[in-house]
């Protein structure tokens, strides 16, 4: 193994999932800080720019799901080598393989949605300015996205090997790239040229080409991506190892934003206003879930090496305290959104319907929060122990079977507040379907070993007692 490799099969769990965990919170704090400041700056164009991201965001994170499965692919190929003591250059390639079959899936998915944009957008409810301001962006976010899928998996190739720092120290160098370029292209300050809706995306094509070129040269440095003999060896192999796991979470990840896209489109029946509040609260939203994502980025490599060595006693554990956490951060953040909503809301518009909109989204959905932390988590420790399809298909019904037919029928019968309560329901359908998918899989979470040993010692009856 490389030097930079580390073993995560030694030692507390929780420190284990810590390492990871703990520097990719900061990365992905950066990360979805810049859709945050998108929101604020566009929200300065107007309303239109604000509901033209609404309609593109989930469309976008439907098309992004790829490389959060081909990421999950590369993680449990290599977590798993690492595990079982692989060679050093038979764990190399499988980086290598990944990386270049990643990219070559990006470029051809970042070319197919250039080509359907307008009608896709169009089918959601984008109309007049909204669409015309929307296909603005499209096009520079599609040529953007083959050097965001090379980042994410150098950043896969960082975890897998244990380190969550150097993945972190990329993500944040992307964020403060596109953070810096964002107000100055949208709003034309200094020489550059006032861009609007086509600032935004340009700012993220700069940021990722950058994040993917520091992403190569970090991997190269550390050893973890090189060349080596026999580059082709085992290719096919590779390519199906990532895509078994990769093609399921990648269906898995997409299956939110794309039913995101549908209930954006129940949304839209009751007004832009309800669109553009509903967008920047999911935003906000994501920013919460910080520390969420940050332990379903950690507990990949985690249980991708203790399966890979045979220890599902170790991965079960790793799961079990990131459940544990979930439930206690989310509760806590639901408070926090109850109380703050009004003013959170208040940061990305004037506009007195779209911040009733945002802030009673905050307030409601914050509540189930905790259920979508189950899922993320559940779904990478899945993915990284090669059981991709139940992570799919726990994630396929929540949001075919709970979400997305429970909010078109709140939009129609209640409005706006029947689709928050169809949110909710989806979160805790998932708290509930990632436990059962887990003991399914072979991980049990919930250890009610200690419960019956108390159990066992207590008097049964008063008769037992006297």
């Amino acid at each position: 193994m490389p030097d930079a490799t580390r073993d995560l099969n030694h030692g507390p769990v929780w420190r284990a999932l810590l390492s990871v965990s703990g520097p990719m919170a900061f990365g992905i704090f950066a990360v979805i800080s810049v859709g945050l400041v998108d929101a604020f700056f566009l929200g300065r164009v107007g309303p239109d720019a604000l509901a033209a991201v609404g309609f593109v965001y989930p469309v976008t994170m439907a098309i992004t799901s790829l490389s959060i499965g081909l990421s999950a692919g590369a993680n449990a190929a290599i977590s798993q080598a690492i595990g079982r003591g692989d060679g050093r250059d038979d764990v190399i390639r499988r980086g290598l393989h990944a990386l270049g079959i990643g990219t070559a899936l990006a470029g051809g998915a970042g070319a197919l949605f250039w080509m359907v944009d307008g009608t896709l957008l169009g089918l959601m409810g984008a109309e007049g300015a909204v669409l015309e301001a929307a296909l603005q962006y499209t096009p520079v976010w599609a040529a953007a996205f083959p050097f965001l899928v090379g980042m994410m998996l150098c950043n896969a190739v960082f975890r897998a090997h244990g380190s969550g720092v150097r993945s972190a120290a990329v993500m944040v160098f992307s964020a403060v790239v596109n953070i810096a370029l964002t107000p100055t292209l949208i709003l034309g300050w200094g020489p550059a040229p006032e861009l609007g809706v086509a600032g935004a995306a340009w700012s993220t094509l700069i940021a990722y080409v950058a994040a993917f070129a520091l992403a190569g040269a970090l991997a190269l440095r550390a050893g973890l991506l090189r060349p080596c003999g026999a580059m082709l060896h085992g290719l096919g192999a590779s390519a199906r190892a990532l895509l078994a796991v990769g093609g399921p979470a990648a269906l898995s990840n997409a299956i939110r934003p794309a039913g995101m896209a549908a209930v954006t489109a129940a949304v839209a029946t009751l007004g832009a206003s309800y669109v553009a509040g509903f967008g920047a609260a999911g935003r906000v939203q994501g920013l919460a879930a910080v520390p969420l994502l940050a332990l379903s980025a950690g507990i990949g490599p985690v249980v991708g090496q203790a399966w890979g060595a045979g220890n599902a006693a170790r991965a079960a554990t790793a799961l079990r305290l990131s459940c544990g956490f979930a439930l206690a951060y989310g509760l806590a953040l639901a408070l926090a959104l109850f109380l703050g909503a009004p003013w959170i809301a208040g940061l990305f518009s004037d506009e007195a319907e779209t911040t009733r909109a945002a802030a009673l989204y905050l307030r409601v959905v914050g509540w189930s929060m905790f259920g979508f932390g189950f899922l993320v988590i559940g779904n990478a420790a899945l993915n990284a122990m090669s059981r991709a399809g139940y992570a799919m298909a726990l994630s396929v019904a929540r949001v075919l079977g709970v979400y997305l037919p429970l909010a078109w029928l709140g939009a129609v019968t209640v409005g706006y507040g029947g689709i928050l309560a169809a949110a909710v329901a989806g979160n805790l359908f998932a708290a509930l379907a990632v436990l059962v998918a887990a003991r399914a899989a072979g991980l049990r979470v919930l250890d009610v070993g200690p419960v019956r040993a108390l159990a066992a010692r207590l008097p049964r009856s008063r008769l037992e007692v006297a």
